[in-house]
Order: C-alpha cells, then sequence, then structure tokens
C-alpha cells in the first residue's frame, strides 16, 4: 500500500508497511514490507527499462534529487519513497497467469473456464499455462475489480491501446519470469499498471513483488497442489483458515504470522536481486 504526494509533474510514492487481504486494510504492519516494495520496484524498473519505459525516477535518499522537495525527510520514510513522473493513469489492472492458482484455479475447478472463458479440460492445480493468460480487471477506487474480457477493456481504453496494453503485459511478464527463474523463483502470476505520459505509455506503481505477484520456491514446485507462498498469500491463507467473514473489521495476525510473511518478503528480495535488504 502506498501514500502518493503530488510535486506537480512528479508524485512521491511512499510504501508503506500497511498489508491489505480481500479489499480490508489489517490493522498490524509487516515490519519493513514497505522498503521491500520500494527496493524491489526500483530493482524491476531498472532492469526492465528496456523492455518497456517506466515513471521511476530516484529513490527518496536520492538526496539531490529529493531534497529540493522533501528537505527534511526522515530516514525511514527516504527508504520506503520513490521520486517518480507523473502519468495519467490507465484505469485497467493488467494481469497475466503464467500458472493455474488462486482464484483462476478456484472458477476452472467450478466451471471449466478461467476469467470467463473456456479452457481445455484436465487441466492441474499450479500447472503452467502456455501461453500465459492475459485477464484484465477493472482498476476500483473502492470495493472489489472486478474481472473484464478483452473486448470490454477495448470499449474503455480503444483497441489500440488494449492491443499495446496486453503486448507489454505479456512482454515484461516474460522477462521477468526468465530471470526469476534464475533466481530459483517461479512467478506465477502478477498484475500490471500503466500509464500515459506525452502520448507514451510506461509501467508505474510497483513491479513485481510480493503484493503484486505470485511467488513460488523453483525447488519445491510441484503440479498437482497448492503451493508454499513466498509472498503476501502466506497472510490470507491464515486469514482464510478463521471464521472472519472478509468484512472490516479483520482479526489482528499473531506475531508469528507477521514475522514469517516479514521473512519471506526479505528472502525473496535477497533471492532477486543477490543481495541483502539495505
Amino acid at each position: 500500500m502506498r501514500d502518493l504526494y503530488d510535486l506537480g509533474d512528479k508524485l512521491l510514492f511512499v510504501a508503506t508497511d500497511r498489508i491489505s487481504a480481500f479489499d480490508v486494510v489489517l490493522p498490524d504492519g509487516i515490519p519493513e514490507k514497505g522498503v521491500v516494495l520500494n527496493e524491489l520496484s526500483r530493482f524491476w524498473f531498472e532492469k526492465l527499462n528496456s523492455v518497456v519505459p517506466n515513471h521511476f525516477l530516484a529513490m527518496g535518499y536520492d538526496t539531490e534529487k529529493v531534497a529540493p522537495y522533501f528537505p527534511d525527510m526522515p530516514f525511514e520514510v527516504a527508504r520506503r519513497s520513490m521520486l517518480v513522473k507523473k502519468t495519467q493513469p490507465v484505469l485497467v489492472e493488467c494481469v497475466v497467469r503464467g500458472y493455474l492458482a488462486g482464484s483462476a484455479w478456484s472458477e476452472y475447478r467450478k466451471a471449466g473456464t478461467i476469467s470467463g472463458k473456456a479452457a481445455p479440460a484436465g487441466l492441474q492445480e499450479s500447472e503452467r499455462l502456455d501461453p500465459p493468460l492475459f485477464t484484465p480487471t477493472t482498476k476500483a477506487e473502492t470495493g472489489h475489480d472486478e474481472n473484464m474480457s478483452v473486448e470490454e477493456m477495448q470499449g474503455l481504453v480503444g483497441k489500440d491501446v488494449t492491443a499495446e496494453l496486453e503486448r507489454l503485459t505479456r512482454e515484461v511478464y516474460e522477462a521477468g519470469h526468465s530471470y526469476a527463474l534464475t533466481r530459483g523463483i517461479i512467478i506465477a502470476d502478477t498484475k500490471f499498471e500503466f500509464g500515459l505520459l506525452d502520448g507514451e505509455l510506461m509501467l508505474i506503481d510497483e513491479v513485481l513483488t510480493p503484493d503484486s505477484s505470485r511467488f513460488w520456491s523453483v525447488d519445491a514446485y510441484e503440479i498437482g497442489r497448492p503451493q508454499e507462498p513466498m509472498d503476501k498469500q502466506f497472510a490470507r491463507d491464515w486469514l482464510n483458515e478463521t471464521d472472519w467473514n472478509k468484512e472490516p473489521p479483520s482479526p489482528e495476525l499473531p506475531a508469528e504470522i507477521i514475522e514469517q510473511t516479514a521473512q519471506r518478503y526479505r528472502d525473496v528480495y535477497a533471492r532477486l536481486t543477490g543481495e541483502p535488504l539495505p
């Protein structure tokens, strides 16, 4: 989750330690989660810049670029902050599914469809989808995002923009997925956001983080069963085992669930980047 500060032609993103599940903000934060999201997004913006342009300008602790706007930013805020170009967001969540999991698996078991479209018979849980599926959703300011068809997306943003967003979504996912495999991580699915600046589409918000993506270990991967999550799904799984009705307020996370979630975030960062969290 992020706090945004409007600086005219730029924005300051502050990635917080807050965590949400089922569209409800939980009462407990995850220590250093915001630092992981901020640093990992920077890592991906720089690595994937040759695939698609993005809005990244500087980290919050880059005093030469950020101090003119925030001369006295506390260090703990700077660690979680990013200066970015201000774009016109495209109001679509660009979801790509490389493996059959989560809500897609639930739908497939019940109806034999994925995002409302017929899927081949006999698929197993966690099976790789080749090619990956582009399954956009609405970008709701409140409430739940809803699945939308490519045709509905075309009606919202136009055919040309839809085609370009699908192309970019697939290319960014494939580049990220291929790299992550070399680091022992499977990116099962993820969502991207894009914005327009001077007529150019660019990647914005966060990229391939444990909040926006489903991460699995290559070594533990096995088709036909759920995978051990290396992301926010770990906390969601605990909540699913309670009798919570998914309406606010949510239960408090036990201390051990908070720490294990935080450890997964740190581990993903270290594995993907090859460095400990700064």
